[in-house]
């Protein structure tokens, strides 16, 4: 029997897309969304973040929709945090110019930003990034590779796409997305089946499904609810088919974890 080694990062999935990610001593947060209720959207599964998930030295933000560029939950960072952004937010997204107490950089695919002993790469994701329902295709979707002791991944809203292992390169965790928010998924994203083929472009050592199970539309609960409760089950049952080498961990709601892959 194989024994288990950990890799030598945490993650704690606080819901949807929401995760901090602790490497080398720094604190990255992907995506911050602290709301029980957003337009039509309600929490439906997961206590809110605890005040802990708003500690962070760096902030990601994979794209503009507001359920990933959530202006609120920005305001309650911590001041002086830096965030990183898609190029284009400023313009696109006015409110993002009244983040003074926060540090904003604009980013576009292949900048390197470096915090501390971490460097953050960022990477192409195939998504539409326009700040909805409004606006034109002027600013780019993003996934981020961070990079210290581990290799981590985290996708945020994307589809497959020819190069995506090219750009992520060699990674040992990957945060992939599993689901979405509604009784459909559109072009440009995964869901378990292709999250699943994700892993095998990717190869990464362990992998953790995210941005599923968190938030429905109000007054669906009836429809396809199923799209809302299997996406982490389904994708733990593909993975194992699709990529049987890859240890797969499907934390609840502010679960902390320490991926560990066999030897």
């Amino acid at each position: 029997m194989k024994e288990a080694k950990k890799v030598p990062v945490e993650i704690t999935w606080w819901g949807h897309a929401t995760c901090t990610i602790e490497d080398s001593n720094i604190r990255v947060l992907t995506d911050p969304l602290f709301a029980s209720r957003l337009a039509h959207l309600r929490r439906r599964r997961g206590a809110l973040p605890s005040d802990e998930a708003r500690r962070a030295d760096v902030v990601l933000v994979s794209h503009l929709h507001a359920d990933h560029l959530h202006l609120p939950s920005l305001g309650a960072l911590d001041p002086g945090t830096r965030l990183l952004v898609p190029r284009g937010a400023l313009q696109m997204v006015p409110g993002v110019r009244r983040l003074r107490h926060l540090r904003v950089t604009e980013v576009v695919p292949g900048d390197e930003i470096r915090v501390g002993e971490l460097l953050v790469r960022v990477v192409p994701a195939r998504h539409d990034g326009r700040r909805l329902p409004v606006g034109p295709h002027r600013s780019p979707a993003l996934g981020f590779v961070v990079e210290g002791e581990a290799r981590t991944y985290f996708a945020g809203d994307t589809g497959l796409f020819d190069a995506m292992a090219d750009w992520v390169g060699p990674v040992e965790v990957a945060l992939l997305p599993v689901g979405g928010w509604g009784p459909f998924l559109g072009e440009g994203h995964l869901d378990a089946g292709r999250a699943a083929q994700a892993l095998d472009l990717l190869a990464p050592q362990a992998a953790i499904p995210v941005h599923y199970g968190t938030y429905w539309p109000i007054g669906m609960d009836a429809v396809r609810p199923h799209e809302f409760h299997s996406p982490g089950d389904e994708f733990v049952r593909l993975a194992a088919l699709a990529a049987p080498k890859v240890a797969v961990h499907k934390p609840a709601h502010g679960e902390r974890v320490r991926p560990a892959v066999a030897r």
